[in-house]
């Protein structure tokens, strides 16, 4: 017999192997899954030892995600049912959407999605349970291969282990990748839209549970990333299992030559929009969210400007904070560094647009140590070829720089948008790329452990949607800085760092969370990444000075 304790401290005892949902009844209908011993779990889950068991509602931050993410199941099952020989493949976030196409290739017609959006609104009425458990491996790869989920069955090669986690509904069974929630009908609020080659899944904003919000349509960025995955598919990696192939077969020090001459290329080609403005731009601003590499991409374009003649000047807005005791404090109490009033605006419109007269000006330096300027700055001085490039977090934002003409503005937005998915049904989200990121080189440069960036990532993501998102579609060109084989680099330097934050730790769920992503990708030895790849800003040992 097993002890299970709740947070309102009632205990049960029940027997090994027993299911959650068959214990306890949290008394709502909003329960999305459960964290037990801090590790969060679908509600079918079997408990095996003595457990503290914790709720997990809709209408938290943790809840959104498994929202979306049965959506997502649900879409599928839906699919199936309708046109079991088409693929269904997702794609990235847009907004508050997931992109899909279907394998084939063709168009979605405005019937189809209208058949599949019905197909699911019956699925939520008929209420049925979806379930978690285990298969052994040879009869998962039996079951994925009749499905024609080709890149499911390359992926558990790497997964391994005699037994594979699924998730069942109607006699179908998909992989397991999180928790689900327990029933279809949990899942009322959606919508399906033609869009572009594809349609877009639509789910509630997760401030607002119940209602969906008017779309904004980001064109800039769906146009890179329609790109990257033209690529994806031309070369033949587009989920972790094809790499995962490459690796096994000693071929991937070829793939990542080409992966990294590919992001040289697109460099290049937004070097030249830049040369072709050359008359009148004299100022590039770069800007992204966390762990985009912004400050590598800088760098790297710099190159490409050098090579046309134009001599880059780099400016850091972090300079131009106002000293701490100016800078605006946030909820907690802490200067809040992300909004704009942190920043002398008018100071740096002042010195802008007396570089752009050829006036010699003193760029100051900000001590983030001692929260003040430093009394001494660099003097620079632009002549007929140079160009400014100016790296920070509101770049894109015209109230940054109000006293600057917009013609002599050239606007870049850096983020790293894989194209890689797991399989067809579940993606590689972006923001997990760029945690991973963050969280490797915090701790090779500034030895902050794992918990620590993770406990400030909710904060980060927040400061993101206030003063970078909004902003993606002014820019004049995106440059995507995912490199489709680096979770199998970080995976080296990370997994040890996951490993080390303890269940008694808040941060442990989100720990496990990471490892058991990690866990798709085999590892690619760091030394294989060249030498002034973005990578290296995470990892260490760059060919560049930061």
């Amino acid at each position: 017999m097993l002890k299970i304790t709740f947070p309102n401290n009632l205990s049960v005892s029940c027997a090994f192997g027993t299911k959650v949902e068959d214990i306890h009844n949290f008394g709502t209908e909003r329960l999305a899954a459960v964290k037990i011993n801090n590790e969060t779990r679908p509600l079918s889950f079997r408990l095996e030892v003595n457990s503290f068991v914790e709720p997990i509602f809709l209408d938290s931050r943790e809840g959104t995600t498994i929202y979306r993410r049965s959506l997502a199941f649900l879409l599928a099952l839906a699919a199936r049912e309708l046109f079991p020989h088409r693929g269904l493949c997702i794609g990235h976030s847009l907004g508050n959407s997931y992109y899909y196409t279907f394998e084939d290739g063709e168009l979605p017609s405005q019937e189809e999605i209208a058949s599949l959006k019905a197909q699911m609104e019956a699925l939520v009425r008929e209420n049925s349970p979806i379930t978690f458990d285990y298969k052994a491996y040879t009869e998962a790869v039996e079951i994925f291969t009749q499905n024609k989920q080709i890149d499911t069955c390359q992926l558990l090669k790497e997964r391994g282990g005699s037994k594979v986690p699924v998730n069942e509904c109607k006699g179908w069974t998909d992989l397991y990748v999180e928790p689900l929630t327990p029933r279809t009908g949990l899942l009322k609020t959606f919508d399906l839209m033609l869009y572009e080659d594809g349609f877009l899944l639509r789910f509630p904003h997760f401030k607002d549970k119940d209602k969906l919000g008017v779309f904004e349509d980001s064109p800039v960025i769906f146009s890179v990333y329609r790109e990257y995955k033209k690529w994806g598919r031309i070369i033949g990696v587009n989920a972790a299992g094809r790499l995962n192939s490459l690796i096994a077969d000693g071929a991937v020090k070829d793939y990542i030559g080409v992966a990294e001459a590919f992001q040289v290329k697109k460099l290049a080609e937004i070097a030249d929009r830049i040369y072709e403005r050359r008359e009148t731009v004299k100022s590039i601003f770069i800007a992204g969210p966390s762990s985009s590499g912004k400050t590598t991409t800088a760098k790297r374009l710099s190159i490409q400007l050098k090579v046309m003649g134009i001599e880059p000047i780099p400016i850091s807005l972090d300079n131009y904070y106002f000293n701490s005791d100016k800078i605006p404090r946030d909820e907690n109490g802490q200067p809040d560094l992300e909004c704009l009033e942190a920043l002398d605006v008018q100071y740096l419109n002042e010195q802008l647009n007396a570089l752009f007269k050829g006036e010699k000006v003193i760029v100051p330096l900000f001590d983030f140590k001692t929260g003040r300027r430093k009394d001494w700055g660099i003097p620079i001085q632009m002549k007929e070829k140079s160009m400014l490039v100016v790296e920070g977090i509101h770049g894109l934002n015209d109230a940054l720089t109000p006293l600057v003409d917009k013609s002599l503005k050239f606007k870049l937005y850096v983020s790293a948008l894989t194209q890689l998915n797991l399989d067809g049904h579940n993606r590689v989200p972006t923001s997990d790329n760029r945690l991973v990121r963050r969280m490797v080189r915090d701790h090779q440069f500034r030895g902050s452990p794992a918990e620590k960036t993770i406990r400030m990532w909710s904060s980060v993501q927040n400061g993101e949607r206030k003063h970078i998102f909004p902003f993606q579609n002014l820019a004049d060109a995106a440059f995507n800085s995912s490199l489709d084989y680096e979770l199998a680099v970080l995976k080296f330097y990370a997994e040890p760092l996951l490993h080390s934050v303890k269940p008694n730790q808040v941060e442990y769920a989100e720990a496990v969370r990471l490892l058991s992503f990690l866990a798709n990708f085999a590892p690619i030895p760091p030394q294989y990444v060249p030498g002034q790849s973005i990578l290296r800003e995470f990892i260490g040992d760059s060919e560049f000075k930061y």
